[in-house]
């Protein structure tokens, strides 16, 4: 993004909605590495068998119900980005679920 002080507003907000739409095609076309993702449900799958079979279900619920919203405001936020289908679905997860790549 390089902004000319001289350039009128109109054609700014032009070349910025191109750029936008150009990073916005690019981001759709990548493929998505979700090994960290798969990490990540992984460790959040055991934690929550592990509260169940303590027999700890205020936990339980907290936890499942805090990945379940996180995962539901993630779908929401890549539908509203433009993305659709299963490609929305594993930005999603990716989002929700991709902090296992940190371990």
């Amino acid at each position: 993004m390089n902004f000319d002080e001289n350039e009128p507003q109109s054609v700014r907000e032009e070349r910025l909605a191109a750029e936008r739409a150009e990073r916005r095609e690019a981001r759709k076309a990548a493929s998505l590495d979700l090994r960290g993702a798969h990490l990540g449900v992984a460790i959040v799958t055991i934690a929550v068998v592990l509260l169940g079979w303590y027999g700890k279900p205020v936990a339980l619920g907290v936890v499942s119900g805090v990945f379940l919203l996180w995962f539901s405001a993630a779908v929401v936020w890549a539908y509203a980005d433009g993305d659709h289908g299963r490609h929305a679905l594993q930005r999603a997860y990716n989002v929700t679920f991709g902090w296992g790549d940190g371990f």
